[in-house]
Formats: C-alpha cells, sequence, structure tokens
C-alpha cells in the first residue's frame, strides 16, 4: 500500500469528520479498501485512529459548550458494553467486508441528507436512549467504528440535540466505544502495521484542524458531499469484490 496516499486520506478526513463531531472510521476504512489493506488490519487501525482523533474533537467541543452529559451519558451505558462484545467477534472476511460497505453507504447517505428538524430539542427517555446506544454500540464494534456515524442522525431526526450538540456528543460516543472495541479484541493489535505512526500523525493534525473549525462552524457541504460519493464506490467495492 502507498503510504503516504493513505496518510493523506486519513489526513482530509480527519479534518472533514472531526469537523462534525466525528473520528473519520467509515472514511479511514474506505480508504484502505480503496488500497487492497487486508481485512485483519482494517478494523485495529481504524479504532486507533477513532480514538485519537474522537479525544481530540471531544476536548474541543466540550470546551466550545457543545457537549451534554445528560444526553450522552444513556447512550454511552447502552453502548460500551455492547461494543466491547461486538469487539471481540470476529466475522469471516466476506460478510465483515460486505457489513462495512454497508456501514460506508449508510454514512455517505448521513453525509448527504441534512437531517436537521426546526423547533425545540428534548432529551430521549433513559430507557429508549439506553436501548438505541445498545444497537449502535453493538454494530460499532463489529464493524470497527465509532457509531457516530449513526448516532448523530438519530440525535437530529429525533430531535434530541441541536447540529453542534450533536457534534460534541458523537465524538465522546465515538471515544468511549472505540475503547472499548479494542478492549473488546485486544490480539487484535496484532495486525496494527508499523506505518502507523505515519498514519496517526496525519489523522491527529487533521483532527486538531478539523475539530477547530467545526466548535464554530460546520463542515463544508460540498466537500462532505464528495465524501459520500467515495464511500459509496467504496462501499460497492467492499459489497461485491
Amino acid at each position: 500500500m502507498p503510504d503516504w496516499i493513505l496518510a493523506a486520506a486519513f489526513f482530509l478526513a480527519a479534518i472533514l469528520y472531526s469537523s462534525v463531531g466525528h473520528a473519520g472510521a467509515s472514511a479511514y476504512l474506505a480508504a484502505m479498501a480503496f488500497l487492497g489493506a487486508p481485512t485483519p488490519m482494517m478494523r485495529p487501525t481504524a479504532l486507533v485512529l477513532n480514538l485519537l482523533v474522537a479525544t481530540i474533537a471531544s476536548i474541543r467541543f466540550a470546551r466550545a459548550g457543545f457537549f451534554s452529559w445528560p444526553l450522552f451519558w444513556p447512550f454511552a451505558l447502552g453502548s460500551v458494553p455492547f461494543a466491547f462484545i461486538g469487539g471481540g467477534i470476529v466475522l469471516p472476511g466476506h460478510w465483515y467486508r460486505t457489513l462495512v460497505g454497508l456501514v460506508l453507504w449508510v454514512s455517505a447517505a448521513r453525509l448527504f441528507l441534512d437531517l436537521r428538524i426546526p423547533g425545540a430539542t428534548h432529551l430521549p427517555s433513559r430507557p429508549i436512549a439506553i436501548l438505541c446506544g445498545a444497537g449502535l454500540g453493538l454494530l460499532a464494534g463489529l464493524t470497527g467504528t465509532g457509531g457516530g456515524i449513526f448516532l448523530s442522525p438519530l440525535l437530529l431526526f429525533m430531535g434530541w440535540a441541536e447540529t453542534r450538540q450533536t457534534g460534541g456528543v458523537a465524538a465522546t460516543f465515538i471515544l468511549a466505544n472505540s475503547a472499548a472495541g479494542l478492549a473488546g479484541n485486544p490480539s487484535s493489535l496484532m495486525h496494527i502495521p508499523p506505518q502507523l505512526p505515519l498514519w496517526a500523525t496525519a489523522a491527529v493534525v487533521g483532527g486538531i484542524i478539523g475539530s477547530e473549525l467545526g466548535s464554530h462552524r460546520l463542515g463544508t457541504p460540498a466537500f462532505r458531499r464528495m465524501l459520500g460519493v467515495v464511500l459509496i464506490v467504496a462501499g460497492a467495492k467492499l459489497i461485491f469484490s
């Protein structure tokens, strides 16, 4: 794999995703899929990069006042145990790549659609939030994503958070689930390639830039649509190859 091409892709993905409170796992998986990365290395590599970028985004959005503990903790309570369980499940290569491909398509839809609804926001009931968190956590652990790509549209569609608050809650949600997913399958870390320091540096710098922009304004719609096209193509490559 061309190491510097992946580093550049991770850098751009981290800027774009962290600007909306995400950590970029679906884009990291897309880039690795495009360049033919071995399946065993994809999930742990994406999760490590997720941890780094989500940490930065969580701090930046919280400092800007866009984090809500009452909204976050019920979702996290449900998600973290199931992200741990999902992280310990190793799907056969074909099933894993198909599932990740579907995740990339859902991610693309999330980028293309503006799911914000007008009106005042309200907190969900705790049982509903915990149940939703459990489902998102399991999916996050299975696919090597943090689950934020699914949490954000849910919060917006249900009117449970406004846009920037969604970014702050999603970033911390991704951080918790990424850590749980790695903890659920520590042996996967042996598949992390030696190029990780280079890729991590690129993702961290991108995360710093993107989260700084995102804590004051949303990401550029044109770039989000362009990334959506990439995710659709990458998802098709994973599913049908």
